[in-house]
């Protein structure tokens, strides 16, 4: 790409897709939010990484020519907003690695609390399970290393850290974020559509709650439109 545009390679994946490669979690959003903004009618779905956009195509889809309508498009990283709704978490700050994280980020356990709400995160991309969501951009101090010793068990709904994202486990399994909170929101209901409640390039702030509780709606604000 060029001009404002960040470096993109963009290769073919198979007959039905294309695979772009770009530098970082910022680029990929704003590459993604241009593509599902572009509505190419052959592109099916847009799935975002932590490094990569992949777009799966219509069978018959000519990928030189879409490769070539993805390279024009306007793509400015730094002037990308969310692309998609604000969900609010309601959090309870109870989580056994609270004081270690606060220890390592050196602001104290209610420090951590501050950070983990005061400031915004956005939906970078998802895996690991069915509705989990690797949130970035939030507070950078929150910055931790992964335990040196996962969990066998994490229960659904904690809320942790590690690296450069936060997270919420979706259900129960192994693990080895930090853990700060635990939240009762439902981030995947197969009969909900669509299933999953956070979405790449939406916007999530924690809110700081003294009891669990189920957000109205499974924890939905729709003071923006949904994306698809």
């Amino acid at each position: 790409m060029t001009g404002s545009h960040p470096a993109v390679r963009v290769l073919a994946c198979g007959d039905s897709a294309l695979l772009c490669e770009v530098a970082d979690l910022d680029a990929v959003l704003a590459l993604a939010a241009a593509v599902r903004a572009a509505a190419f009618p052959a592109v099916l779905d847009v799935v975002p990484a932590a490094r990569t956009v992949l777009l799966l195509t219509a069978p018959g889809t000519d990928l030189g020519t879409l490769r070539r309508a993805v390279l024009a498009l306007p793509v400015d990283p730094s002037a990308a907003a969310p692309d998609g709704e604000t969900v609010e978490i309601p959090v309870v700050y109870d989580g056994p690695d609270l004081d270690e994280v606060g220890r390592l980020t050196g602001l104290g356990a209610e420090g951590v609390v501050e950070a983990h709400t005061a400031t915004p995160w956005r939906v970078g991309f998802g895996g690991f399970a069915p509705g989990f969501a690797y949130l970035a951009g939030g507070d950078g101090r929150l910055h931790v290393p992964r335990r040196d010793e996962p969990r066998t068990t994490v229960p659904a709904g904690s809320v942790g850290l590690a690296g450069e994202f936060s997270g919420i486990y979706p259900r129960a399994s192994p693990g080895g974020w930090q853990l700060i909170g635990s939240t009762t929101v439902q981030l995947w209901d197969a009969h909900r559509t669509p299933a999953a409640l956070l979405r790449p390039g939406a916007e999530v702030r924690f809110v700081r709650t003294s009891e669990p509780q189920r957000a109205p709606q499974g924890g939905r604000n729709s003071s923006t439109a949904p994306k698809c």
